[in-house]
């Protein structure tokens, strides 16, 4: 160790020559040798960076100490790794090259941790990603379930609103159709009964007229006069009307003038179809133009209806021909009817 006490009495102590003398100083074996007859001590440098290499050294190994007695203190743990794949060799030449006291081997194992380590995130980052993506994969088919859900929803109501709609349409329309025929039901009913009030009313009108003139009766209603007997023209064949005309509508009732039979009814030529009712004092009252026979034979009553106007035979249009013979000849018809009390 260098030695910092001060030299003998007596010791010459010779300094170093200067830069500007020699050039650079540099000590040598011979430069640092003693003087002949006299004792030089060398001065030696380093001295402070040894010690301070000791001092470190020494503190070093007393932290060291203090360490190991501090693990040794505290439980073990148990360290498990897995086991690692086969690395490649670390350096050119096939082998791991080791120095200086198994360098070589802490290098692979630190080289093999890295790979452990990077593996492990590589691992852990492919894990969460995963997941990551899984729960996105997750949420977009939730949400199409979803909106496909509310779809099937929305045309299910659509679909009710509509049938709503279309069920209360056809119960309006049906409550219309129903008021209509309600109403034409009425309105024919009312018409019905007007008709049979009418028909009462002339039936009644008949009777009191038939108990005024002694069981008479006209022989049809509604009519107009329109021929009279003994008119001249080119349209009878004797030159002459032979009868009295009541124009009527086709299909009015033509009656009985009075108690009697049905001696004839058909086809007559120009008078078309024709019903001769014989009285019961032998006169005969000659219904011609006839759109139908209701009786063709038999008795009758005063008042019954025996045919209905019509068109037939040679006629300008429907109407009633009526004749009254009496021993084969024709006499006036409004004559014999205003003299049985009826008012043509």
């Amino acid at each position: 160790m260098a030695s910092n006490l001060p030299a003998p009495e007596g010791t010459e102590i010779q300094e170093p020559p200067t830069a500007g003398a020699w050039g650079e100083w540099n000590p040598t074996e011979d430069s640092v040798r003693p003087v002949r007859g006299k004792h030089r001590v060398a001065k030696q440098r380093g001295g402070l960076a040894r010690s301070s290499t000791v001092l470190g050294v020494g503190v070093i190994a007393a932290v060291g100490a203090s360490g190991i007695a501090t693990a040794q203190d505290r439980p073990q743990v148990a360290i498990s790794l897995p086991a690692l794949p086969d690395l490649p060799d670390l350096m050119p030449g096939g082998k791991a090259q080791q120095s200086d006291g198994g360098s070589g081997s802490e290098a692979a194992t630190a080289a093999r941790t890295g790979i452990i380590a990077q593996q492990s995130q590589q691992s852990q980052q492919g894990a969460d990603a995963g997941e990551v993506l899984r729960n996105r994969i997750l949420q977009q088919a939730e949400s199409q379930q979803d909106a496909a859900e509310a779809q099937v929803r929305a045309e299910a109501e659509r679909a009710a609103q509509a049938a709503a709609a279309q069920e209360a349409k056809d119960k309006l329309e049906a409550a219309r159709q129903a008021e209509e025929a309600k109403a034409q039901a009425e309105a024919k009913a009312a018409e019905e009964a007007e008709t049979a009030r009418k028909a009462a009313e002339a039936k009644a009108e008949q009777e009191r007229l038939a108990a005024s003139s002694g069981g008479w009766f006209l022989p049809t209603s509604a009519y107009t006069l329109t021929s009279y007997y003994g008119a001249s023209g080119s349209m009878w064949s004797s030159g002459q009307h032979t009868g009295l005309d009541f124009a009527a509508p086709t299909g009015t009732p033509v009656k009985a003038v009075g108690a009697g039979k049905i001696t004839s009814a058909g086809w007559s030529g120009a008078y078309g179809y024709r019903i001769v009712l014989q009285l019961e004092d032998g006169t005969e009252v000659w219904y011609c133009h006839l759109s139908s026979m209701s009786v063709t034979s038999g008795a009758v009553g005063a008042g019954e209806t025996i045919g209905r106007v019509g068109a037939t035979g040679n006629v300008t249009g429907p109407h009633l021909h009526l004749e009254v013979r009496k021993g084969g000849s024709t006499v006036n018809p409004l004559t014999w009817l205003e003299s049985k009390g009826l008012n043509v």
